[in-house]
């Protein structure tokens, strides 16, 4: 872990604070950038990693962010249903545009512009879940009451019917 956040790792920290989560942002000299790799880092399950996803509305091209468990898939079909458009998964640039940061590294918090966001009931079985801080390196730590009220996310199942 390192001692100093570098400053977009910092960015969501201010965000967290002006949102009064308690929440300390770390960062990791091992990636963070898929869920496997960030629950070997922090040493948790894989399904209590919350992974921030971005999808873009077809017709009006509007951001929407799904935040899942780690160890589900999103459905596409099923997100379009729950937001009444068609959505197809965002690009590097978009995602970069419309939030502010990499993928591999999108909070819950602090992007550029409002996004739409559907939170994955999954999580909520678990007291404790970690997200993405900004860099493919950082992570935070939230109660899935705390992402919720932080996002205005509606909590949803985004797994299609199998």
């Amino acid at each position: 872990m390192a001692d100093a956040l570098n400053a977009t790792a910092q960015r969501v920290q201010d965000a967290l604070k002006a949102l009064c989560v308690p929440s300390q942002v770390v960062e990791f000299s091992a990636s963070t950038r898929s869920a496997a790799e960030a629950a070997q880092a922090i040493g948790c399950r894989v399904e209590q990693i919350a992974k921030s996803l971005v999808f873009r509305g077809l017709s009006t091209n509007r951001p929407v962010l799904a935040i899942v468990s780690g160890a589900n898939r999103v459905d596409e079909k099923r997100l379009g249903e729950l937001i009444a458009e068609v959505v197809a998964k965002a690009d590097a640039d978009y995602v970069r545009q419309r939030t502010g940061y990499a993928i591999g590294g999108v909070p819950p918090v602090g992007h550029v512009e409002s996004l739409v966001c559907l939170i994955d009931e999954d999580l909520f079985q678990y007291d404790t879940i970690w997200a993405a801080a900004g860099t493919p390196r950082a992570v935070c730590r939230l109660t899935p009451a705390e992402l919720q009220r932080i996002t205005g996310g509606r909590v949803v199942s985004v797994k299609g019917v199998r």
